[in-house]
């Protein structure tokens, strides 16, 4: 007998996968996506759809513009020159 059930969760499993690829190969769906919803709610949700989106790249391990930054540019949390760090 087939466990109806785990069919649903492996067909499940391939979607995520095939999204993951496809997000892999162009991060900048994750953004283009959440500048369609800014523009459709008038940026009501921004805050949220920013959080959705680090959610999005974190889970794709894509880049985008959240997750790419100046570097070791003096910002809060580093030592200066000749001291010690934290």
């Amino acid at each position: 007998m087939v466990d109806h059930r785990s069919l649903k969760f492996m067909d499940f499993k391939n979607l995520a996968d095939k999204a993951k690829q496809a997000l892999g190969k162009n991060p900048k769906i994750i953004d283009k996506a959440g500048d369609i919803v800014d523009k459709k709610t008038g940026g009501k949700y921004s805050g949220g759809v920013d959080k959705a989106q680090d959610a999005a790249r974190k889970w794709s391990g894509g880049q985008g513009p959240a997750n790419q930054g100046p570097q070791n540019q003096g910002g809060e949390g580093q030592a200066p020159e000749g001291q010690p760090g934290q």
